[in-house]
């Protein structure tokens, strides 16, 4: 590309060396934002791929269907789940590509699975083309939530790093209210076909797209690590100094030792990447998002379910949206503080409803309960009395999912890039998707059968346990990093002098 000045929106940005703010230098936005927008579209096919079965299991389950592609309960419930299970291996073998192949080659891997896993469900003759269809898109979705939020955090810079790391998240939102659109109008074989189009574009635009500067010079490219950054930053930005501070945060790492990880440098970022996205999942928010439109369905809402996840999508999309625009003003801590406090209100209130109108033992169908007059009246919260308080439990989830996705849902993707050690980042950015979708596979597959046994009351409950344990951790644990270098944030761990950064 020619470096248009003119194009380009331009903002004067202090030096990252903290030891420099007195100097300007002129950083172009709008190559990065294109570079961003080119690997975020992964993350959009993840949001799409994520909610397929919505529109495609009510089909799928229908007496008219092929019996070789008809679904019961339990083979539903599989195609519904065995996307997580792709996901936790997908992060498990970003695991392992992040650091051979780098960033930017791992993205562009992530397009073969997806591909292939849409061609099985698009042309599918046989249920085992579906499951293994599904399990296929779960795979990319994985890789490509382990390697994303990496790449954008080494590309940017602190000042817009927090926005940017918010773009996953609603690109992801995108791709679910894009599927829930088209599933309105298209055939479930069309929706796998769609779905081939955002995986194909990122493929094409991502080669056009630089590596990752500090990738480059880690493996001692310094002149195309240059030219990378060069190519993010505008032509008439200065790249010596942010080279210098990043070649000497990669001068003072080698490789790690199991010994070494028991050091505070590495074991305080990975159980903080870690915990938040086993807590993230232990909110509760995969299975309530999972099972939201049956329990829809069988309300007395006024609105057709179609229209309800659609409420539910914007709200989603509002609050990612209003995180990112506040992220780099009022930083990370403060959002995940109201995070979960909106969550443990909603949950709370959730839990003083369903305790008491417990629901009655569900009986099977996709979702694992079915809901008759009396139990969707408690979940929702219905007595006696039809006028009141029905539509305080659908107000309480729509809280819930805005508190989730205000805080929860997107800083946590950004925190895993941001404190993750460079030398360990690939592997541990790995580690943590794969303990993200492996305990919302286990959620996602346990809510049923919680709800058989105990009703709604003792699974909200646990849900407003976490979010309290999502308050405390984020008190004692989290560091606020926000207008933070990565090379500060690495250097804070190695200090140890206290657990949360200053401002």
């Amino acid at each position: 590309m020619d470096g248009s000045a003119a194009a380009d929106a331009e903002e004067k940005t202090p030096l990252l060396d903290r030891g420099s703010t007195a100097a300007q230098t002129k950083i172009s936005k709008s190559r990065l934002f294109l570079a961003v927008f080119t690997a975020v579209l992964g993350n959009f096919n993840f949001g799409y791929a994520l909610v397929y079965p919505s529109p495609v299991l009510p089909t799928l389950e229908d007496a008219s269907t092929d019996p070789r592609l008809r679904m019961d309960t339990e083979q539903g419930a599989w195609f519904g789940s065995l996307f997580m299970l792709g996901a936790a291996a997908g992060g498990l073998g970003a695991m392992v590509l992040n650091d051979v192949i780098g960033r930017k080659l791992s993205i562009m891997t992530s397009a073969v699975p997806s591909t292939i896993g849409y061609m099985l469900m698009g042309g599918a003759a046989d249920r085992w083309m579906l499951h293994v269809g599904r399990f296929l898109t779960g795979v990319a979705g994985g890789m490509t939530a382990a390697s994303i939020p990496v790449y954008i955090s080494e590309i940017s810079y602190p000042a817009v790093r927090g926005a940017l790391g918010s773009c996953p998240q609603i690109t992801a939102v995108f791709g679910a209210l894009a599927l829930y659109s088209l599933g309105l109008v298209l055939p479930w074989r069309w929706l796998a076909i769609a779905g081939e189009v955002p995986t194909l574009l990122m493929v094409v635009l991502m080669v056009f797209m630089p590596r990752s500067p500090r990738r480059l010079l880690s493996l001692g490219r310094h002149q195309e690590a240059e030219k990378a950054l060069r190519w993010l930053r505008g032509k008439h930005y200065d790249t010596n100094a942010e080279l210098a501070i990043m070649q000497h945060s990669i001068n003072t790492q080698g490789r790690v030792t199991w010994s070494e990880l028991a050091t505070p440098i590495y074991y305080k970022p990975i159980v903080i990447a870690v915990l938040m996205r086993f807590l993230q999942q232990m909110t509760g928010i995969t299975p309530v998002l999972v099972y939201l439109q049956p329990i829809f369905s069988q309300s007395k809402v006024a609105l057709e379910p179609k229209f309800d996840t659609a409420i539910v999508g914007a709200v989603r999309l509002l609050s990612v949206v209003v995180a990112a625009s506040l992220m780099d003003k009022v930083g990370r801590k403060a959002l995940l503080y109201a995070s979960s406090l909106l969550m443990f209100l909603s949950s709370l209130t959730l839990t003083m409803y369903s305790h008491a109108t417990p629901c009655p033992p569900p009986s099977n169908n996709l979702t694992g309960f079915t809901l008759d007059h009396s139990s969707h009246n408690a979940l929702l919260g219905i007595t006696s009395d039809p006028s009141a308080p029905s539509l305080v439990p659908l107000i309480c989830t729509m809280l819930f999912i805005f508190g989730y996705a205000l805080g929860w849902g997107p800083i946590t993707w950004l925190l895993m890039s941001e404190v993750l050690p460079l030398v360990a980042r690939g592997v541990a950015s790995g580690l943590c998707v794969a303990v993200s979708w492996l305990t919302a596979f286990v959620l996602t597959r346990a809510f049923p059968h919680l709800l058989h046994e105990y009703g709604l009351y003792v699974p909200y409950l646990a849900f407003t346990v976490v979010c309290v344990l999502c308050l405390l951790f984020t008190a004692v644990c989290v560091p606020e990093t926000r207008g933070r270098s990565l090379e500060e944030i690495e250097n804070y761990f190695r200090t140890g002098r206290s657990f949360t950064i200053l401002q």
